[in-house]
């Protein structure tokens, strides 16, 4: 039996760590979650191995972006519901700010020559990633026959233009119903984002597998209706402000109610949902272009936090483009940024405070893995479709002069083969690879290639 004394975590500490983790947080979900448990559990030992682990099994069961949702867990476990404010907040904050001065700099400059040659090394970086991803999740996923079947229908039918939403709603059917006849037809295919094995020589923390349930993650019918009145109020008030002073019609409240509805749907993770957002803002609303829908992920890349960050530029760019707020395309565009950024994290804070009082008082394993299972399969076949329309986009892109056609074509492949090599054979940081491209693109760009 170890004699390590048990750490404490003041409420400064904390603030000083989620503050630290909002600018350093690269490298996606997995990169993330990695990060908050080599700190959490490993170094600061605020929190044992297996609280984490239950706390991330749920956040990957709820909609939106699970490494958000397990800092909130994190900090409303730690210090209460002001304490998972504060680490979501700071979480996704430094992004933000980040990507709204971006969005700026893009709708200013973003056709200047150098601004161009830079996103003529980013596009196919971006390709890249993608590729990447859909790669590493298929390896970990993809382990029988019905999760291969599953991941091509999916793929089939974003190409036929089905709804996001009833795509990832029949995995989870088919899901739920072959586990019940046989389990063995599904298996599991979730993971636990490879957080490192735990010692076995046991060290206490200051919230440990066997310590005594914390006051506040007491699960009482008061408090989770005061939780969900106040979400409601937070939704709602934000809500109609905007119906009210811009209209029903307006690209502001149309942002929110979209957002809404996309951040209740966005199981397994950014990658998934991105082509429900390209198939509504782009062929539905109209709100951008293909081509600024691509630019805006490949600067959401560039930025710490979670991946689905880009919505933010969505809003700027829809807004700027078509509406006037204080008489300013500008101001537009920033209210816009925020109305996004607002409605799309708001659920992943709700979530945790409604659910997290029932995980901590059940500690039981959760009835829906699969449904999860079968969604998770569903989210490969997206992620493959995503990369399809990346890819073609990037190599073919709109308005190219017709000279330029195969010395475009070239340029785009080889870097976009090269950013894969390098992403899974090489196990390059997607900061390195994107900083490299983007240099590239930029000295080809310079010497007069496009």
């Amino acid at each position: 039996m170890t004699t390590d004394t048990v750490p404490t975590a003041s409420f400064r500490e904390a603030f000083a760590f989620w503050f630290k983790l909002g600018f350093i947080s690269f490298g996606g979900p997995a990169g993330q979650i990695a990060t908050v448990h080599q700190e959490l559990v490993e170094n600061k030992r605020w929190i044992s191995e297996q609280r984490f682990l239950h706390a991330l099994n749920y956040c990957m069961l709820l909609p939106g972006p699970e490494a958000l949702q397990l800092v909130i867990y994190m900090g409303w476990l730690l210090h209460r519901t002001i304490g998972g404010l504060i680490a979501g907040i700071l979480f996704i904050l430094p992004a933000i700010v980040l990507l709204i001065a971006l969005s700026l700099i893009y709708v200013v400059f973003g056709h200047t020559s150098f601004i161009e040659g830079i996103f003529l090394g980013i596009k196919p970086a971006v390709t890249a990633i993608v590729i990447a991803a859909g790669y590493r999740i298929s390896q970990r996923i993809l382990k029988k026959p019905l999760h291969i079947a599953l991941a091509v229908c999916a793929f089939c039918a974003i190409q036929l233009h089905v709804p996001y939403p009833l795509i990832i709603i029949s995995a989870g059917v088919i899901g739920f119903f072959a586990h019940r006849k046989n389990p063995e037809l599904m298996g599991n295919t979730t993971s636990s984002h490879s957080t490192s094995s735990a010692s076995s020589e046991h060290h206490p923390a200051i919230i440990d597998d066997d310590s005594l349930q914390l006051p506040h993650t007491f699960f009482k019918i008061k408090n989770i209706i005061q939780v969900l009145f106040f979400s409601i109020l937070a939704w709602g008030i934000p809500f109609g402000l905007l119906w009210h002073f811009f209209g029903k019609s307006s690209v502001f409240t149309q942002l929110a109610w979209f957002f809404t509805k996309a951040a209740l749907l966005t199981f397994g993770g950014a990658y998934a949902v991105l082509p429900y957002v390209f198939q509504e803002t782009v062929g539905h609303f109209h709100w951008l272009t293909t081509a600024q829908m691509m630019d805006g992920l490949a600067l959401g890349e560039t930025t710490p936090g979670p991946l689905i960050i880009v919505v933010t530029f969505v809003g700027f760019i829809a807004s700027y483009m078509n509406e006037l707020f204080l008489n300013s395309k500008i101001w537009s565009g920033i209210l816009g940024a925020l109305v996004v950024s607002w409605f799309t994290f708001l659920p992943s804070f709700c979530f945790i405070f409604l659910g997290g009082p029932l995980i901590e008082s059940t500690r039981q394993e959760l009835r829906l893995l699969p449904i999860l299972n079968g969604i998770t399969c569903a989210v490969v076949g997206v992620i493959a479709s995503l990369a399809l329309f990346f890819g073609l986009h990037t190599l073919f892109p709109e308005n190219l002069v017709s000279y330029l056609f195969w010395e475009h074509l070239f340029v785009a492949l080889l870097l976009m083969v090269g950013a894969s090599v390098a992403l899974i054979r090489y196990k390059q940081s997607i900061m390195r690879v994107i900083f490299g491209c983007a240099l590239i693109g930029l000295i080809l760009f310079q010497i007069g290639l496009r």
